[in-house]
């Protein structure tokens, strides 16, 4: 399933306008390059060096030409789905392991692509750059012509977002690559591929027809080096993501039935793949106000750091036997994290002298909450003292199969996770069990009196749900554009939906923010609720007009919760936003 899923989106991807950066190389140098007939003259080029005064058969031998080989397509095409493949899967790990930048590898394709396009135009400068490899007989019959091209290709080559991108995305953020991921990610890649390898036969096979193209594989050469040095230039100035944005997305309607089809998304969930360490946590309703047994709790694992530890040391679950464990999943600008969190302190506060050992996986949302100086302030803001997990790899959150902000983990005394709770609420149920779970580990243990925290949870039914602003988690749009980075210009419908929001004017859409294009841009928001907060970052003044009151809000530095509305009672009404440039816009949420 996973396999035919992973081909399917590839497919869709090549074939989409993420091709168009890569196809002039594809074309020309994956197949123009391997016509019949065709030659390598990179001997030729230091003929003269090598040969012996007055010519002779040692001039000869130098230069022959060598034959390029028929497999050239083939090894593009590999190259791309091998450096895809270890991109996604090993290199965020491996650049986090190493300190470096996570665009590294990326320029590092830039580079490599450059330099292959500047050999394909002077020899003598990819004679020089084959000279380390000289000892290796593959490279010198040819045999692995193109897959260095492949590999650069891969490392530059961005796909399309998509349902089956994203779930590869978070699962290769995980430290532990098991092999439904792998499974997933090689048909992926080997999907998205297909289409490029048709595309270079097709240019081998228009060259080995027409005879102006055979007599000129010089020419032919020199323009594949050409194209892709446009290319790498291109890339550094991101002229290829402005390029497809002006092509219509053409395979929307596809990505939007492969999204809401019920056994792609179980088979890709963002929570991660079933293991056997995980799988019986599906024993567990997330509902149940009665203690459960889930198995063994799942390990705390691809942790970045941790604090609210003696010297910052790791917690380790199997060194907590004996004691009851909450483990809570949140991050630290989700509102309903930040609602749940005194729930949370006030039973470290009460019961940790009783058995109860708390620990907070923080799992980012958005980039800017893995720094973890943001963290570390979020937390204080919100009184949390106990150990908290920068889970930045999502491999923890993955481990749980977890999709929620906030999550509880109630784990008894001898591992077992005992009951799940998803979201907020369900406190006064969490700590009745949390206090059987205690006397059952210790029945001597004296607890003190049920804690009294007003809950603050909303009702559900009454109040909008959070609403993202970033394309890859966008929800509750009701414009009547398609909310992708391909679409630029908005405008505000005539009706629109209750819980909805939509945008007017020039916008560019990333995949966590939007941003006015130039000048100020609207949104308009049909809310309800009593409380209204917007994420914002950047720098500039948002003025909001709030059911007809004017609010302004002074946006500087990184993303922060800046409250639109907040009231005593329940409303519903109409917020309209102008956003001045320098400011992005991450979501809405509600109270």
């Amino acid at each position: 399933m996973l396999a035919l899923i992973g081909l399917l989106g590839g497919f869709i991807t090549g074939i989409s306008p993420c091709i168009i950066p890569v196809l002039p190389v594809i074309l020309f140098s994956g197949g123009m390059q391997s016509a019949r007939g065709a030659r390598s003259t990179d001997a030729a080029a230091d003929a003269g060096a090598t040969a012996p005064a007055g010519g002779g058969v040692a001039t000869a031998v130098a230069a022959r030409p060598r034959a390029v080989s028929r497999w050239r397509p083939y090894l593009v095409i590999a190259g791309i789905v091998v450096s895809f493949t270890l991109m996604t899967l090993l290199g965020s790990l491996l650049l986090s392991l190493l300190g470096l930048p996570q665009d590294v590898l990326r320029w590092a394709g830039i580079v490599v692509l450059a330099l292959i396009g500047v050999g394909l135009i002077v020899p003598v400068v990819q004679h020089v750059l084959e000279k380390p490899f000289q000892r290796i007989p593959q490279l010198q019959t040819g045999r692995l012509q193109g897959f260095p091209l492949g590999l650069a290709l891969g490392a530059v080559y961005v796909p399309c977002a998509g349902p089956v991108l994203a779930a590869i995305t978070v699962a290769g953020s995980t430290g532990r690559i098991g092999a439904d991921t792998v499974v997933l990610t090689v048909s992926f890649a080997i999907g998205a591929a297909l289409p490029l390898l048709f595309f270079a036969l097709a240019g081998r096979g228009l060259a080995e027809r027409i005879a102006a193209f055979r007599r000129r594989q010089g020419a032919i050469r020199v323009v594949s080096g050409a194209l892709m040095l446009a290319l790498a230039l291109g890339l550094v100035l991101d002229v290829p993501a402005r390029l497809q944005r002006l092509v219509p997305d053409y395979t929307a309607a596809i990505q939007d039935a492969i999204a809401g089809d019920e056994r792609v998304q179980e088979a890709i969930s963002i929570g991660g793949l079933e293991t056997d360490e995980n799988r019986d946590l599906d024993l567990c309703d997330p509902g149940a106000t009665e203690l459960q047994e889930c198995g063994t709790a799942p390990s705390i694992r691809g942790i970045e750091s941790w604090f609210n530890t003696p010297g910052d040391a790791p917690i380790d679950l199997a060194d907590l036997r004996g004691q009851v464990v909450l483990v809570d999943f949140w991050a630290y600008s989700c509102i309903n994290c930040q609602r749940s969190a005194p729930h949370v302190n006030a039973w470290y506060d009460a019961y940790r002298d009783a058995g109860l050992q708390v620990i907070g996986v923080h799992s980012p949302e958005y980039a800017f909450e893995k720094e973890r100086d943001n963290v570390v302030a979020g937390a204080a803001a919100l009184g949390i003292e106990y150990p908290v997990a920068i889970d930045n790899r999502l491999s923890t959150w993955t481990s749980y199969r977890n999709a929620y902000w906030p999550a509880r983990y109630l784990i008894d005394a001898e591992g077992v996770v005992r009951n799940v709770h998803f979201g907020e609420g369900g406190y006064a149920e969490g700590e009745r069990m949390l206090r059987e779970l205690l006397e059952q580990a210790d029945p001597a243990v004296a607890l003190p009196a049920p804690t009294e925290v007003a809950d603050a949870t909303p009702d559900n039914a009454s109040v909008t749900p959070e609403s993202y602003l970033g394309t890859t988690k966008v929800q509750n749009f009701g414009g009547d554009e398609r909310y992708s980075t391909q679409t630029e210009a908005f405008r505000l419908p005539a009706e629109q939906a209750r819980d909805t929001f939509a945008l007017e004017g020039a916008w560019r859409l990333e995949t966590q923010f939007a941003t006015p294009r130039g000048d100020e841009a609207r949104i308009r928001l049909e809310y309800r609720g009593r409380e209204v907060r917007m994420v914002l970052a950047g720098s500039g003044t948002v003025v909001a007009s709030v059911d007809g009151q004017r609010v302004e809000l002074e946006v500087r530095g990184t993303p922060r919760s800046y409250p639109l509305l907040e009231r005593d009672s329940s409303r519903e009404g109409t917020i309209e936003v102008t956003v001045p440039e320098g400011v992005e816009a991450y979501s809405f949420t509600f109270g």
